[in-house]
């Protein structure tokens, strides 16, 4: 799977963004959750998670920042 696609001259390495149940996720994290039930992670091609984060927007932005193409998974 090319994971990788082009915008002008510059190529942008493809990132799933997704909703996770606070639920779903280790002690630790939902200790710092806080009340929030679901977070939005940004994971890699190949299913590494690379960041949680607390809305869909932010997941979307600290995307872009880093130069990766942010792609929904629902």
């Amino acid at each position: 799977m090319n994971t990788e696609y082009e915008i002008g001259h510059e190529k942008d390495q493809i990132v799933y963004i997704r909703p996770v149940a606070v639920a779903d996720l280790p002690k630790e994290v939902r200790d710092q959750a806080m009340g929030v039930t679901e977070l939005y992670a940004v994971h890699s091609a190949e299913g590494e998670r690379l960041a949680l984060v607390k809305d869909r927007k932010l997941a979307f932005i600290l995307a872009r920042q880093n130069d990766l193409a942010p792609v929904s998974v629902h």
